[in-house]
């Protein structure tokens, strides 16, 4: 028969409702003898707790999901692996979900999270205006992340784009390069907007006359390994790049490579994400980090705080990021 409650509390010499306060935590405190005691007892008779049971009696299922556009983005498989290990040490299990950039998938993923009656939703759309009505009707709390609007009426937690892209233009200007080309990402998206204005703020500042040339793509290695030879292959003299994510500049590289241009010799480039994949490309990715930890650590005590207390206001949370120097800039 499996081992109940009673039985631990039999064992450590203790009432059942001790044993409930030291396995949730509370209500009442408990000494340290006896939470030494029923801790044992649980150890000495292998008991486990009825995770439905306990779902039932505290109406949340003490499970959180998340959903990310891809994994082709090492970013975001980073960022997914970080908030795992944050709602696991927080006594919570994740659910991803991965939409491959479809809006369609986004939003059956959406209606199977509610079904799921999950206490809580990590996201980071697809969309430039995510469409989670459905959330808001089920009352499940909510944090964005990455891709949000400050006026989505939701917790958001991100970094300072626009300051950072700004600080990487003018690492490349402090080189003595030209006014570095642009590898953006989708232009309907917050953050490609937030680091187009960066690049841009960074080039008035230094009084460049005219706006070096710019290709826009997807957030993948493909995606910039075409940007890049598109910018290379054009009349323009090019000795420098911004590029918007890790994933586009791992494939920037395999171009600069192909058309015998040296890097950072030949052309110097600064990335954004700073993930552990740029530090292994060759030479190593000069690269904003974005800080995955501490956005899964600021993001999930949000979400919880949201859990607990249903109608505290939304917050703006901004993690803030820093230049990781590689191999690519010229340094």
């Amino acid at each position: 028969m499996p081992v109940t409650r009673a039985d631990v509390a039999r064992r450590a010499g203790v009432s059942p409702a001790l044993v409930s306060y030291v396995l949730n935590s509370g209500p009442r405190p408990v000494s340290a003898e006896n939470r030494r005691r029923v801790l044992q007892a649980i150890e000495e008779l292998g008991y486990r707790p009825n995770r439905i049971a306990r779902a039932l009696r505290e109406n949340r299922t003490h499970s959180i999901a998340m959903l990310v556009p891809d994994y082709v983005n090492p970013h975001f498989a980073e960022l997914a692996q970080a908030v795992e290990d944050e709602a696991f040490a927080n006594d919570y299990v994740l659910l991803i979900g991965t939409a491959n950039n479809e809006v369609m998938r986004e939003r059956s993923y959406l209606r199977s999270f509610v079904d799921r009656q999950v206490d809580g939703l990590l996201l980071i759309s697809a969309a430039s205006s995510p469409d989670i009505a459905q959330i808001s009707e089920a009352r499940i709390p909510v944090v964005l992340l990455d891709r949000a609007p400050k006026d989505s009426g939701f917790s958001t937690v991100v970094i300072d784009n626009k300051r950072a892209s700004r600080e990487a233009v003018e690492h490349l200007l402090g080189h003595g390069r030209r006014a570095p080309a642009y590898i953006g990402g989708p232009r309907e998206l917050t953050a490609v907007a937030e680091r187009d204005a960066g690049w841009r703020e960074a080039l008035e500042a230094a009084e460049d006359t005219g706006l070096p040339p710019q290709v826009h793509t997807a957030f993948s290695p493909r995606g910039g390994y075409e940007a890049m030879k598109t910018l290379l292959l054009s009349p323009e003299v090019i000795d420098s790049v911004f590029v918007a994510s890790d994933a586009q500049a791992i494939g920037a590289l395999r171009a600069c490579s192909e058309l015998g241009c040296r890097v950072p010799d030949d052309i110097a480039l600064v990335a954004f994400d700073g993930t552990q994949a740029g530090v292994y490309t060759n030479p190593s990715l000069t690269s904003v980090v974005q800080g995955i930890e501490d956005i899964a650590r600021v993001a999930i005590a949000e979400l919880l705080q949201r859990i607990g207390q249903h109608d505290s206001p939304a917050r703006h949370r901004v993690v803030e990021a820093r230049l990781r120097i590689g191999g690519t800039c010229g340094c």
